[in-house]
């Protein structure tokens, strides 16, 4: 269950990507061990790492320790960074197996692709006419009542502004998938809402 005190739809709808250039010289900068570097870095991608691990984990106190141990991997590995993918899709990536770590163990109630693949497209955009029609916390509330896959497909493409190739690299799944996967996410986010009334 997620932390009712914790604005996830929020942090996913109105976080922004800062520049690939400036993200990259604090990665060289960390990586020659600088401190203020590393709290720059944490202060432009911590928020959205954590909301992102928040919708997979639904726990504050654990999301917010696989932030730390995402961070202390950035301090450790900032050299490894090779420029292959964004910054932004590089620390995703880094956090979502800091959290299959953690979450080794537990089972996580996951829906089959092939069921997603056949479910219709619900048109264009309706998680944006939701946010013009509904009130944010509406929206939150009805992510919150999503399953763990559609919840981080979601947040990897509205929250941390990846794109769809991105997405299917971090998710290290087919592009095709990532494709059906947002398109049943975005068909239940919509449902949820309309069934909450939120919809009109």
């Amino acid at each position: 269950m997620n932390d009712p005190d914790v604005d996830v739809g929020a942090a996913i709808f109105t976080a922004s990507q800062d520049g690939a250039r400036g993200d990259v010289e604090l990665l060289r900068r960390i990586s020659q061990g600088d401190e203020d570097a590393m709290a720059a870095f944490y202060r432009a991608h911590g928020r959205v790492v954590l909301a992102q691990v928040l919708l997979v984990t639904g726990e504050r106190v654990l999301a917010e320790e696989i932030v730390q141990d995402t961070m202390f991997a950035v301090w450790r590995g900032a050299g490894s960074f090779r420029g292959e993918s964004s910054v932004r899709s590089w620390v995703v990536a880094i956090s979502r197996r800091k959290t299959s770590d953690r979450l080794r163990g537990r089972r996580l109630r996951v829906v089959d692709d092939t069921f997603l693949a056949d479910q219709p497209d619900s048109g264009p955009g309706p998680e944006m006419l939701a946010l013009d029609r509904a009130e944010l916390a509406g929206v939150t509330v009805a992510i919150r009542e999503l399953g763990p896959v559609h919840r981080e497909v979601l947040g990897l493409v509205f929250g941390s502004g990846l794109s769809l190739p991105e997405v299917a690299g971090v998710l290290e799944i087919p592009l095709g998938t990532v494709k059906s996967r947002l398109t049943a996410a975005r068909t239940a986010l919509s449902r949820i809402l309309h069934e909450k009334g939120q919809n009109r």
